[in-house]
């Protein structure tokens, strides 16, 4: 049996966050999301700035990596706590796991506290040779 749950960012929005009855509570993300809504689907986004430069350091990218998406989000009419799902993709885990403090700041600074469903991939490399790190977005906004 599942739990649906609303988080205060999540109840906002229109979502409910689907928790299997008896799994532990994930910690920064979701197992699952349900939606109604007008869907906006980013390509993957990377950390470079409007001229093409890439922000210095993993965490940096990341945070520009996630106010790109902010900002692609909102051509679409759609809020960071409209997001339903992240996909990452990172060329080395390691930078990830040993950065965890510093990467929950950024995205509380971009994104705020609301956690949609989340995957995480490493990958050999991603197309643009300087990217440490390159995310996918869904977003549904409520009708």
């Amino acid at each position: 049996m599942s739990t649906m749950i609303k988080s205060e960012a999540a109840a906002t929005s229109g979502l409910q966050v689907l928790q299997p009855g008896g799994w532990p509570q994930p910690k920064g993300y979701a197992n699952g999301m349900m939606a109604e809504g007008r869907l906006v689907v980013t390509g993957g986004v990377v950390g470079w700035d409007i001229a093409g430069r890439f922000a210095d350091g993993f965490v940096a990218q990341v945070r520009q990596t996630l106010e790109n998406i902010v900002a692609i989000l909102a051509e679409g009419g759609a809020r960071p706590d409209h997001l339903v799902r992240l996909t990452w993709y990172v060329v080395d885990m390691d930078e990830y796991t040993t950065n965890l403090k510093a990467l929950g700041k950024a995205y509380r600074e971009v994104v705020g506290t609301h956690y949609p469903s989340m995957a995480l991939v490493q990958v050999v490399r991603l197309v643009e040779p300087s990217a440490r790190v390159e995310i996918e977005a869904t977003a549904v906004v409520p009708r």
